[in-house]
């Protein structure tokens, strides 16, 4: 299991560096979208919708790498002053029970959107739009991703609780600088 949450770990990685360049692509369609507008006064909304595309495919296929590097949002008042130990249970409850739950719901709850654009050929209303499925796409290839990483953080948890495995590096225990910092 060490192996795969490795193996995971990786993808993760890989995928979060590809995607950075994402938002380099974002910003010279934004720029030269722009200078178009302001030299030519007329507009592209598909490459106005390319930036929204690209901007999900940003947050949503980089979710896992934000969850592998402990870079998402965490709120550590109170946990911070439990052990390492009691902090690994609280992750693994909150894994098991909220994230990989959520990841599942949203996964059955958006494929059938997704294969139904795909079907109808479904296209935005704005002219000059464009295909709605493959934006509808990244909702189920993200979540699947952030569970993907989900599994890995559950088994370096259980990892660590066996004793095979270094703390999580999401843990802050006991006398941590963060249990420490003053407002």
């Amino acid at each position: 299991m060490i192996g795969l949450s490795r193996l995971i770990d990786g993808l993760s990685a890989a995928i979060g560096r590809w995607v950075s360049w994402l938002v380099l692509a974002s910003v010279l369609i934004s720029a030269g979208n722009a200078v178009v507008r302001k030299v030519s006064d007329n507009s592209s909304n598909a490459l106005l919708e390319a930036q929204w595309y690209l901007f999900a495919a940003v947050f949503l296929l980089a979710s896992g790498r934000t969850l592998l590097t402990q870079d998402h949002v965490r709120i550590d008042v109170l946990s911070s002053r439990f052990s390492k130990r009691t902090q690994v249970w609280i992750e693994v409850f909150g894994l098991l029970f909220f994230l990989l739950p959520l990841v599942a719901v949203v996964i059955v709850l958006s494929w059938p959107l997704v294969v139904g654009a795909f079907v109808s050929g479904e296209v935005s209303s704005n002219a000059g739009g464009l295909v709605r499925w493959p934006v509808m796409a990244l909702l189920p290839l993200g979540f699947g991703l952030l569970g993907l990483q989900g599994l890995s953080e559950l088994i370096k948890c259980v990892g660590y609780l066996r004793g095979v495995l270094p703390e999580p590096s999401g843990i802050r225990g006991q006398g941590s600088s963060a249990a420490k910092a003053k407002p």
